[in-house]
């Protein structure tokens, strides 16, 4: 009776440990969560790793630049780098002008392909399969076979070198990656129970006043994810912003703080020829502080809708009838 005992306390003692370590259906197990951890770490390291290095160089004087044994802290934080940067980039000019490129183009990419996303889910029609794969064929097709023709297009209408040439594409559900805008809107209007819809209509209601009163009020998650993406790719886009609305045989006089940031060395020769003061010239510290400043305002916009793209990402994954 003693073995016997002994044998199932030992059971029960590695049934215990094993549940511990590897977990169970009601609680994770610590090896488990260590590995989970310790991936996410790993990843989040890389991808902190090079904005820390940018941060911290960009507070560097040339002689911290020089000295071997500074490589992370600074020996006094040289707020003259972001001074210069921003003078260079012309950058409250250059900040308006890349909200107004990036933040246009979204509002009207977000009505029309919340729109065309909707008439997808929402109705039958022969050919929408076809029209379906052609959307998502026209995503994975490179820009760089449309390139030519769409500029030669945008010329001969008389939109190139303005702001049209990136409003009117959105406005036409064509903007930059609109097909997965289109996609996530297609989708997620599929969710939406029936029978909203269909108690709409009794009442009265149209397809398209359905659409204003019902459909967008219960897509705020997608409309929310929506523009932040498509924001932040407008933003990040400096090739199409140069080709379509800056101009690139001629300036417009439209410019963005990325395009501002591509050109740096030579907007920062023309500031240096032109400023009245001695400035310091060009070094790896102030390329640092040019680059955090054109990625400064998306960094502000996540931190302040981060809570709000969480949760929308959340709830896109509810199921309806």
């Amino acid at each position: 009776m003693k073995i016997s005992n002994k044998g199932s306390l030992r059971n029960m003692n590695k049934d215990k440990f094993r549940k511990l370590m590897l977990g169970s259906k009601d609680k994770e197990g610590i090896l488990k969560m260590t590995l989970i951890y310790l991936l996410l770490i790993s990843i989040g390291f890389i991808y902190i790793y090079p904005i820390l290095h940018m941060v911290s160089t960009s507070f560097m004087t040339l002689d911290d630049l020089l000295d071997s044994s500074i490589n992370w802290i600074p020996s006094s934080l040289n707020l003259s780098n972001y001074m210069q940067a921003a003078k260079s980039m012309d950058f409250w000019k250059s900040f308006l002008q890349s909200v107004i490129i990036a933040g246009l183009p979204t509002l009207c990419n977000m009505f029309s392909c919340a729109l065309i996303g909707y008439g997808l889910a929402r109705f039958e029609f022969p050919f929408k399969k076809v029209i379906l794969a052609i959307i998502i064929f026209s995503f994975i097709l490179p820009d760089q076979i449309t390139m030519i023709p769409t500029y030669v297009l945008y010329s001969n209408i008389g939109i190139l070198g303005t702001i049209w040439g990136f409003i009117l594409p959105a406005i036409l559900g064509m903007g930059i990656n609109a097909q997965i805008y289109i996609l996530i809107f297609y989708y997620f209007f599929q969710q939406i129970p029936n029978a909203l819809i269909e108690a709409a209509q009794v009442d009265g209601v149209g397809y398209f006043q359905s659409f204003l009163r019902v459909s967008i009020p219960s897509s705020v998650p997608a409309f929310i994810t929506v523009g932040l993406f498509s924001f932040v790719w407008y933003w990040n886009n400096s090739y199409l912003t140069q080709m379509y609305v800056t101009g690139v045989l001629q300036e417009s006089g439209w410019t963005t703080l990325v395009v501002q940031l591509k050109n740096f060395s030579s907007n920062y020769s023309e500031y240096a020829v032109t400023a009245n003061t001695t400035i310091t010239s060009l070094n790896e510290s102030i390329n640092m502080s040019g680059t955090v400043l054109s990625i400064l305002p998306l960094l502000v916009l996540y931190l302040v809708f981060q809570k709000y793209f969480v949760e929308s990402v959340d709830r896109s994954g509810i199921t309806g009838e």
